[in-house]
């Protein structure tokens, strides 16, 4: 999936995630968890985002992992959805994912700068 993000859209998502940081400290460290696990683990952050969402992932879902890799995935994906502000982070996913794919949303929650997420990408 290719997508095309202003500016304006990035500085919006960092300043969301930064607000996110700053009010609900220990969701933010669980979803920076899951962002790593899921970079380590080489899975493609739309998957992510997608079950965060309850979405269908698709043709993102990763092929070829181990299923006790995949459980401890889920497990680590479980722990941030039973955080009781859990809620907050999928409105934010909800408001920034039709102008910031999930992708670069992972980046800046991760510490990239908005200037350098602008234009055409095809990280997943």
């Amino acid at each position: 999936m290719l997508t095309l993000s202003n500016i304006h859209e990035l500085y919006t998502a960092k300043i969301a995630m930064e607000n996110m940081r700053r009010e609900y400290p220990a969701l933010f460290e669980k979803l920076l968890d899951l962002i790593n696990l899921t970079r380590a683990l080489q899975f493609k952050y739309y998957y992510m985002g997608c079950l965060i969402m309850e979405k269908d992932p698709g043709e993102y879902k990763p092929n070829f992992v181990y299923g006790s890799v995949h459980r401890l995935y889920k497990k680590e994906l479980q722990k941030l959805k039973e955080d009781q502000d859990f809620q907050v982070l999928k409105q934010i996913f909800s408001d920034l994912s039709s102008s910031a794919d999930y992708s670069k949303i992972c980046l800046l929650v991760r510490g990239m700068a908005p200037e350098s997420l602008i234009g055409l990408s095809s990280i997943r």
